[in-house]
């Protein structure tokens, strides 16, 4: 199959304008709060005295593969490049929010995140891996003081996701690189809360590191062969309705 560079910068495209839409969005969403709330904090006062709630998550991911290369990749004669690509893909999470203290909160999304991920070799032959991760991502938050009914956090923690369609038990393909269902991510980001009278919306942007071996080796396919490692990575960009 070839690998078609329009669609990598369409994609490219696509994602900056998510971006751009999404900071467009909070600005709205922080003008209307600044408008109706002036210098105080009238909404947040509601929300302080909750030491748990709940809500949904909405998101996009840009994802793919870190390739760590094997000895057979060195001077071989077929496979002169390997690497990976990104792929677009979106994110279904609830929340759970449990506050201790004024400033922390432990928080678990246990949800669903559809991701693509491509693997090129010698610019002219791409390998797609699309995956349906069942996720569970602990964290821990710590936020700013309130501001006009707004404040800022960054999160730290760890993703545990298991691949239900994954390729790894695929017996008539065995042609595939096949990727290990089970993956441990950790993950760090940061964002925004603004408190309206009936939710709080928080965009966030959080990067996933991944930190297991995914690959599962298979020395009888010659792509799989020249690669030792392949870790994930991800960029995801959410919006929370939590209240």
């Amino acid at each position: 199959m070839q690998v078609a560079r329009f669609d990598f910068w369409n994609m490219l495209s696509l994602y900056r304008r998510k971006i751009v839409l999404s900071v467009v969005f909070a600005l709205i969403a922080s003008c209307i709060s600044a408008q109706y709330t002036g210098s105080h904090n009238y909404n947040y006062d509601d929300y302080k005295r909750k030491s748990y709630y709940f809500g949904i998550s909405l998101g996009f991911n840009s994802s793919k593969h870190q390739v760590f290369h094997s000895r057979e990749f060195i001077g071989n004669p077929q496979i002169q490049l390997a690497q990976g690509a990104p792929g677009i893909g979106f994110n279904v999470n609830g929340v759970i929010n449990y506050k201790f203290g004024e400033f922390f909160d432990f928080r678990m999304l246990p949800g669903i995140s559809f991701t693509t991920r491509h693997l090129d070799f010698n610019l002219s032959q791409r390998s797609t891996i699309e995956s349906i991760f069942a996720e569970v991502p602990l964290h821990i938050r710590y936020k700013s003081a309130p501001y006009k009914d707004k404040r800022a956090f960054i999160i730290a923690g760890l993703n545990y996701s298991f691949d239900v369609a994954s390729n790894s038990k695929t017996r008539q393909a065995d042609d595939f690189i096949k990727i290990s269902p089970h993956d441990f991510r950790l993950e760090a980001g940061f964002g925004m809360q603004f408190f309206f009278q009936f939710f709080i919306l928080s965009p966030e942007i959080k990067y996933s590191q991944g930190i297991t071996n995914i690959l599962l080796f298979n020395d009888q396919i010659i792509e799989a062969s020249v690669m030792e490692k392949l870790l994930s990575r991800t960029i995801t960009l959410s919006f929370h309705f939590e209240g």
